[in-house]
């Protein structure tokens, strides 16, 4: 009988062992599945995730939506909002009401008409400290929901990139109460609950067919890029970009790209970006252009989704499908196969065609132009350019950005330059007379290139003088330390001021063939606009450049017509040249600035307006030049100002 009882006990063992075995070996198996549903494991996190939601105010807009800021900060006290803006004092009315957890950031770039450029604004959150960045179109309302699918991606072991479309609407039936903690109905004021608003917007999302407007959140970790290479200028909410960037990250392979437009919850206000900004079309077609010139080839591509099923997040891809328990198969199943029917993000592929690229039309000329950009003043910032030095272009453009002198223009030497000027949103026009075959590298001072170019300046001078704009002509050689507009206008009328080309200091800074016509304003008046008839007469004749032509009829041959050290009077207009203070307006070989160590200290203790980056010989040698002498401000490998 003992051992029947022991034979018996032994049986049961080796069953117990068997069943736990089985047990053991199916967990495994549940652990080692290749399914999404298993994709990373869980970190602990002890604390919910800082997160930082981005986004921009187009000038042209007339408010932000209060609504949707209230929504995103309403989420979790961990949330703060970043708006980014051209001018932080007309959106400083949004801080007062908000307070400290929405910022006002003025640092990223626009274009000349307010459009922000989306690669300056990624560069800048960086900046920022959180776990979690969010990219946003500055009218989405977001419902709790988008904190629970934050929350679970955080609990993932790698890098990732959850995108998410938005339903459009036009008008969205709900507003805060006074506490700011509830939505009402604005028709009977009844407070309405979650669930009612996540059942609504479901249903317009499976009967509109989702959205344009894109969220993108991803872990902000500072060691792994959104994606690989450089991203081109993209003008924000101008299409394109957001497949780009999709298409750019799913190439590199560094971040798991997953859709989660299921699981959030969002309505985007007044319709989208297209439908809003539709009569400044040639934006759209610049961002296809840069999504066809830059990035890896596009294919068509379906994200992994993030779904919810009896309340547990679960991925689900439509080639995979989905590996769990036995017990929960059934149940999840049903809920992905409900779930299909939805609606999801759509991305089509940024098709890559550089041959067919055809050349971008701006819709303004030099007649258009002028009335945007200028000042209350009616004056202009005017610098020519070609092709050869659009790097110095920008880095005079950023300087310019900077100081907040937005009433800068660009004259276009070239087809490229006026392509490159209208990507890099710049108010450009192109001169259908300029000279043609100017020199890449051979366009410096003395040669017939530079010759030929420089009379571009002086007719286009006088063309926006005579349309009524004063003008102040500035060379891209020409570094800014501060905005001189305040002081030439202090000169009066009748008054042409420039700079002088004068480097000794022993004699006169108005001596002959001295003044400087890389830098001068001109009024638009009658004494000024018949002075200026005669330098371009004179210089359509002339083997030389225009400076000669400047001094020689200005001042007369010899300097017939100076007064004092300092002016000229051009007898038969009346028109008085004042030549600019050397200390104030030095040219390149004035006190041996750029001699010095520090050429920016030295210019700030003359208290320096500008520094001509001239008496140097070669675009090489002046590019050189400027960018050891750290007075540059344009990144050409990132495009953005720095």
């Amino acid at each position: 009988m003992k051992l029947k009882g022991l034979r018996g006990a032994g049986l049961i063992s080796v069953w117990l062992s068997g069943f736990l075995l089985i047990a053991l070996s199916f967990y495994g198996t549940l652990l080692l599945s290749p399914s999404l549903n298993n994709l990373s494991f869980p970190r602990e996190s002890s604390t919910a995730p800082r997160i930082t939601i981005f986004t921009a105010l187009h000038s042209s807009s007339s408010s932000l939506n209060s609504q949707a800021i209230h929504s995103w900060l309403a989420l979790s006290p961990q949330v703060t909002a970043v708006l980014f803006t051209q001018h932080n004092n007309n959106s400083s009315s949004f801080t007062d009401t908000f307070g400290s957890r929405l910022l006002l950031d003025s640092t990223i770039d626009f274009t000349f008409l307010g459009t922000p450029f989306l690669h300056s604004m990624l560069a800048r959150t960086e900046a920022y400290v959180s776990d979690i960045a969010v990219l946003i179109d500055p009218h989405t309302i977001l419902l709790p929901d988008f904190i629970s699918a934050l929350n679970h991606a955080h609990e993932l072991d790698r890098d990732w990139l959850l995108v998410s479309s938005s339903v459009n609407i036009p008008h969205f039936p709900f507003h805060w109460d006074e506490t700011g903690r509830f939505w009402r109905h604005q028709d009977n004021g009844k407070r309405v609950r979650f669930g009612e608003l996540q059942k609504m917007i479901s249903q317009l999302n499976s009967s509109e067919g989702g959205g344009s407007n894109m969220i993108m959140a991803w872990n902000n970790n500072v060691d792994s890029l959104l994606h690989c290479g450089v991203l081109p200028p993209f003008l924000y909410q101008r299409g394109t970009h957001n497949q780009w960037i999709v298409n750019e990250a799913l190439s590199c392979k560094r971040r798991f790209v997953f859709d989660a437009t299921s699981t959030i919850s969002s309505v985007s206000i007044g319709g989208n970006a297209e439908n809003k900004y539709g009569s400044r079309n040639w934006e759209y077609k610049g961002n296809s252009h840069l999504g066809k010139l830059y990035g890896s080839l596009s294919k068509s591509n379906t994200l992994p989704k993030l779904l919810k099923c009896n309340k547990r997040y679960v991925f689900d891809t439509a080639s995979d499908g989905l590996n769990v328990g036995f017990r929960r198969r059934d149940k999840i199943s049903a809920c992905i196969s409900r779930s299909k029917s939805r609606s999801f993000l759509k991305l089509d592929p940024v098709q890559k065609d550089q041959e067919a690229l055809q050349p971008l039309k701006f819709p303004y000329d030099l007649e258009s132009l002028l009335p945007l950009v200028a000042d209350e003043n009616r004056t202009v910032v005017l610098s020519v350019a070609g092709f050869s030095y659009k790097d110095m272009l920008m880095s005079w453009v950023c300087r310019a950005r900077r100081l907040a002198v937005p009433n800068f223009l660009v004259c276009a030497l070239d087809e490229e330059t006026y392509q490159f000027a209208i990507l890099q949103g710049l108010p450009v026009f192109f001169d259908p007379h300029a000279p043609k075959n100017i020199s890449f590298n051979d366009c410096h001072f003395g040669s017939k290139c530079f010759q030929r170019v420089t009379k571009v300046k002086s007719r286009t001078v006088l063309k926006i003088l005579k349309m009524g704009y004063n003008v102040l002509l500035s060379d891209v050689d020409v570094y800014w330390f501060r905005n001189p507009l305040p002081l030439l206008h202090s000169f009066g009328p009748s008054v042409l001021v420039a700079q002088s080309d004068e480097y000794n200091t022993t004699v006169p800074i108005n001596r002959p063939r001295r003044l400087n016509s890389g830098f001068y304003f001109a009024r638009s008046d009658e004494p000024t606009i018949a002075a200026m008839e005669k330098v371009v007469k004179h210089a359509a004749t002339s083997g030389l450049s225009e400076q000669p032509s400047f001094y020689d009829t200005l001042c007369g041959e010899g300097g017939v017509h100076r007064v004092g050290d300092d002016r000229c009077v051009e007898p038969e207009t009346n028109l008085t040249v004042h030549f600019l203070n050397r200390d104030l307006f030095p040219n390149g070989a004035y006190g041996d600035l750029w001699l010095k160590e520090d050429v920016r200290a030295e210019c700030e203790k003359k208290h320096c307006y500008v520094l001509h980056n001239n008496w140097i010989s070669g675009r090489l040698k002046k590019l050189e030049r400027q960018m050891m002498k750290g007075l540059w401000d344009y990144d050409a490998s990132m495009r953005m100002c720095v």
